[in-house]
């Protein structure tokens, strides 16, 4: 079964406002499994319009990686964030088929 992530894109124009955002993120994700991948970081945009914050969580499926994101525990914790940020998410199934 391919594992799940949610790729995140962020601006934050409230940096105050969005600390309990991440703070509360942490329980949230470790009960569905969810592992940070890319959390911030250096990045360069050679194409498209970039975003200042770029995250990639991975679960372990899709099913867990929609559950996380329909929890009652994030649902409530995402009102802040979309005080604070703006954002684009997509939570999208990866590859375990053959390479190249």
């Amino acid at each position: 079964m391919a594992k799940a992530y949610w790729i995140a894109r962020v601006d934050v124009h409230d940096d105050e406002g969005y600390k309990p955002y991440s703070a509360n993120n942490a329980a949230i994700f470790k009960k569905f499994g969810g592992k940070f991948l890319v959390r911030g970081g250096k990045f360069d945009a050679p194409e498209g319009t970039a975003r200042s914050r770029n995250v990639v969580l991975e679960f372990a499926d899709l099913a867990t990686a929609h559950a996380c994101y329909n929890s009652p525990e994030y649902q409530a914790n995402l009102k802040i964030r979309q005080a604070n940020a703006v954002a684009e998410l997509i939570i999208i199934e990866g590859y375990d088929g053959e390479q190249p």
